[in-house]
């Protein structure tokens, strides 16, 4: 029959295009077993079939099936066949139309493919269908369509990286998205934000899904993230963060600054910012130095000064001779002054006896001269006697109000404006206000005092205890003014006879003591004389290759020796010692002691590492006002300049903070620092603090003003001094700011309260000129008032003291006691945080464990291309200066953080190294994290290791 069929279609088709169909190869659509296809079909002339519409490509998506679609025409028949083989005509759906333009048959037929037929399918391609359409004229076969099952992976193949790209670099972010069907599309994102290429020419994102920014800027700064997607899901990558930078660049420098010394040789300086640009986002500082100093050399102004008179001229006719000098002896130079007086003098030559009209010159004189003869005269009678009676009225009234406190008045010179000797005689017998009054005066003793009641030394201190003022029972005298103000001049060592006598000390030290003669001690108060005399205090401890630290107890002094300074299985002693007498640096000028004199030794120990040592000072930092210096003693006992701390070293290294200067050394001896002002503006801080005890009259009570240097070790000395005489601090010691202006200092004690106390005359109001005060080389200063209750039943005291600067800062201290012991309060006078242990060895002696420590300094030590190396490390704990002392050692990390050890040793945490660290950003250790435990553990290891 299929061959009949044949013959009827080779009929119909003669003439044609020689269309040959092989039917005896098709199986038929509608069965399985291979049957043949429709028998009857029409013979009517027409054309091939046309596809209006193909099956397309088609995706299916989780478990949802996809319909295949075609269309032609004209066709009696369109049938599916799917990886060549025929779909069930069941499967089928078609639709016939009519096309009215053309009046030919439209076809459309469509079925639907699972997940599971294709999933099934194993075949060498893709999974696919055809379209196969009949017509009178033979068949058509439309294109193949795939079917595919969609996906896309989870993870991508690259995610992208971050960078850090200095400014105007060019940037090229990565990404190669999941595997998937159909494949993704990217998509860049920075910040949360799509990203528009389009709309920025320097960005391109079309180069392989990778992200390309040209020049980088600025703004480019951010978090990127590249977004995969298609019909399946999205895809997110990590995110990538982007960081451009800017490396420091240094501004132009300065203009020199003026020669800082008017005359002579001195330096003038130039500085320069790293702000063209500043360093941003972790960039590079500027390399080199911010400041350049060279030497000057100024003429000093000469001023002149007179020849010798010339002889004089010859008689003129109107009886004159002249005589001439002239101003070139040496003539002035380079601004100095010019020579004062007469050029040219005159006078007459023939003794009054020349005529002038036939008068004697001498007898010539004018009215006017003569009136005023008379007005002098009167003058000058008038005003002496309004003198005489003031002087008269003066006397009385002192003497009377003298005779209150036991003491008269002999010599009315004090009233008189001098400044001149006066003596307090020795109270009668029978006084009421002593507790003893049978007492005799102690004649064997005698002292002389030509100055002040403010003393200096403690020798002066002794002797204002046990005299007069507050024991009146021996002699005494005292410059006073005029004014109720005493005015503190440069005082002589006062008079003093007394025995020596020695005691024994631990260490073999030999203290002398001073005595007076013996007499009964009152109620609180104590002999001074009866207490050692300090020349030094001292600490020590014995140190190895570990290390560790030597504390001198509230002081504010202290020696850090690094790990590895001493070679191994060696050990030394090391002390340390702070000078308490007479400076032995002298000052030259107007160099001032800021310091106090630090001896660290033994002189003959050698260190591998720089050691630090912590130096207290009591100037107001600033460059612009101090020039300050770190001095050494020499052997021979003088006193040899190390370096200015503003210079550039490679032998030594200062730092100076706010209260302390580190120092960096690699020798032992003995150090100080000192101060030359180079404004009015410089300031020394001063600590003002008062304090107070009974007089061995019991209706007396002693207050004492200290004025010292800002600096514990000087504190501590006035402490010890009060803790022996019984003197309780009244109020928490405040600071003062002492400016290097000239002006003196004034003292004064206000609002006592009237009808309980009283002040004894000349004491309420005390001033100490500057120069005692500027150059007081750290002996405390001290001012004594004395005051008196009307009745023993008086036991509050409440004042003001009041110590100001003339024309400059002023401290009130406020005073609210009881005199009586069991009634005050105690104020403490420093922690006892770093007076437990002096002397600390090995691990426990650094913040930083040993571990930690090396990471750093193997991060930090190797040069980095971004800068972020050691140099960095330094700028992040603020040494920004001389880093040429750091570059010729060879750990520079190891010394950075063997001054920060020095800087913090009493802060609670490392959190300032951390915050450094994390800043850097070339370490992933948080030391800010790090708990107790883990440093303990830290050091119980290093320990072990090392044998300990």
């Amino acid at each position: 029959m299929i061959l009949v069929l044949v013959k009827a279609l080779s009929d119909v088709c003669a003439g044609t295009s020689g269309f040959l169909l092989d039917f005896s190869s098709q199986t038929s659509p509608g069965t399985d077993n291979g049957e043949a296809l429709p028998e009857s079909i029409p013979s009517a002339p027409g054309t091939l079939p046309h596809f209006i519409e193909e099956p397309d490509d088609a995706y299916i998506i989780k478990s949802n099936p996809i319909a295949l679609r075609c269309k032609a025409r004209p066709a009696m028949q369109i049938f599916f066949k799917c990886n060549g083989e025929w779909v069930h005509q069941n499967e089928h759906v078609s639709e016939e139309t009519l096309d009215e333009s053309s009046g030919l048959k439209v076809r459309e037929v469509f079925i639907n493919v699972t997940r599971q037929q294709v999933e099934d399918f194993h075949g060498p391609e893709d999974y696919w269908c055809q379209c196969v359409a009949w017509s009178h004229l033979g068949t058509s076969k439309s294109r193949k369509a795939s079917v595919r099952i969609a996906y896309l992976r989870k993870n991508f193949e690259q995610d992208p990286q971050g960078r850090e790209v200095p400014i105007e670099g060019m940037i090229v972010l990565h990404c190669r998205p999941p595997e998937g069907v159909p494949a993704a599309e990217v998509e860049w994102l920075k910040n949360e934000e799509p990203i528009d290429s389009e709309q920025d020419e320097n960005i391109d994102t079309r180069a392989d899904h990778n992200l390309i920014i040209r020049q980088a800027r600025l703004s480019d700064s951010g978090n990127y993230t590249c977004m995969a997607a298609n019909i399946v899901a999205k895809r997110r990558s990590l995110s990538a963060t982007v960081v451009v930078y800017v490396n420091g660049g240094w501004s132009s420098w300065t203009e020199w600054s003026a020669c800082n010394v008017r005359c002579g040789r001195g330096w003038q300086k130039r500085s320069r910012t790293c702000t063209n640009p500043a360093p941003l986002n972790g960039g590079a500082f500027c390399e080199g130095m911010s400041v350049q100093k060279i030497t000057c050399t100024s003429l000093c102004p000469v001023d002149g000064s007179w020849e010798v008179w010339s002889e004089w001229s010859v008689c003129s006719p109107e009886c004159e001779h002249l005589r001439i000098r002239e101003c070139t002896a040496p003539p002035p130079r380079n601004g100095g002054k010019f020579c004062e007086g007469l050029s040219q003098e005159s006078e007459n030559c023939t003794d009054g006896l020349c005529i002038l009209d036939k008068k004697p010159l001498h007898e010539i004189k004018p009215q006017s001269i003569e009136n005023a003869s008379d007005i002098a005269l009167y003058s000058g009678l008038g005003a002496a006697v309004v003198a005489v009676a003031v002087l008269v009225i003066g006397v009385t009234l002192y003497r009377r109000s003298q005779s209150d406190y036991g003491v008269d008045v002999i010599d009315s010179s004090a009233l008189t404006g001098g400044f001149q000797t006066f003596n307090f005689k020795t109270v009668r017998q029978g006084n009421s206000l002593l507790l003893n009054s049978a007492m005799q005066p102690d004649l064997t003793v005698s002292r002389t005092y030509s100055g002040p009641i403010c003393l200096q030394d403690p020798l002066d201190k002794e002797l204002m205890t046990e005299s007069s003022l507050f024991n009146p029972l021996s002699d005494i005298k005292v410059k006073v003014q005029s004014s109720f103000m005493v005015s503190l001049g440069v005082s002589e060592r006062a008079e003093y006879h007394g025995k020596n006598h020695s005691r024994t000390f631990p260490h073999g030290n030999n203290h002398s003591f001073s005595t007076m003669h013996p007499r009964n001690k009152m109620p609180y108060i104590q002999n001074l004389s009866s207490l050692p005399t300090r020349t030094e205090l001292r600490t020590t401890g014995v140190f190895g290759h570990l290390g560790g630290r030597l504390v001198m107890p509230n002081t504010g002094v202290s020696l850090l020796i690094p790990h590895g300074a001493i070679p191994e299985e060696n050990s030394w002693e090391i002390y340390m010692s702070i000078n308490q007498g007479e400076p032995s640096l002298q000052s030259d000028g107007s160099e001032v002691l800021l310091s106090p004199e630090v001896t660290c030794g033994p002189p003959d120990m050698i260190v591998t590492t720089p050691f630090a040592l912590t130096i207290p000072h009591c100037a107001d930092v600033s460059s612009e006002h101090w020039n300050i210096h770190l001095k050494k003693r020499t052997q021979q006992g003088k006193w040899e300049e190390v370096m200015s701390v503003e210079d550039e070293s490679t032998s030594c290294y200062c730092l100076l903070d706010p209260f302390a200067c580190h120092v960096l050394l690699d020798s032992f001896g003995t150090y100080a620092l000192t101060g030359e002002p180079i404004t009015d503006c410089a300031v020394k801080q001063l600590k003002v603090a008062v304090f107070g005890c009974m007089s061995c009259n019991s209706l007396d009570y002693n207050l004492r003003v200290y004025c010292v240097d800002n600096t514990p070790c000087a504190f501590q000395e006035v402490v010890s001094d009060e803790s022996h005489q019984g003197g309780q601090l009244l109020e928490e010691p405040k600071l003062l700011h002492f400016k290097g202006n000239t002006f003196s200092l004034q003292i004064s004690v206000l609002d006592i309260p009237p009808f309980l106390w009283r002040i004894k005359p000349f004491t309420a109001c005390q001033e100490v000129p500057f120069s005692r005060v500027w150059c007081s080389n750290r002996q405390p200063l001290h001012c004594a008032f004395s005051l008196e209750r009307y009745t023993p039943t008086t036991t509050q005291l409440s004042c003001k003291i009041c110590i100001r600067q003339l024309k400059g800062h002023e401290q009130i201290l406020q005073v609210q006691t009881s005199i009586l012991e069991s009634e005050r309060e105690t104020i403490t006078f420093f922690a006892q945080e770093d007076s437990t242990f002096p002397a600390q060895t090995g691990p426990k002696a650094f913040k930083i464990p040993y571990s930690i420590r090396q990471r750093i300094c193997a991060t930090f030590d190797t040069p980095n291309a971004k800068g972020k190396d050691w140099q960095m490390l330094a700028q992040k704990n603020s040494i920004n200066r001389n880093l040429s002392y750091f570059a010729t050692q060879s750990s520079p990390s190891a010394v950075i953080l063997n001054l920060w050890e020095a800087r913090h040793q009493h802060d609670g945490d490392l959190d300032s190294l951390a915050c450094a660290l994390e800043e850097i950003g070339r370490t992933h250790m948080k030391l800010s994290n790090i708990s107790e435990s883990q440093l303990d553990e830290a050091d119980f290891n290093y320990s072990r290791q090392n044998g300990l």
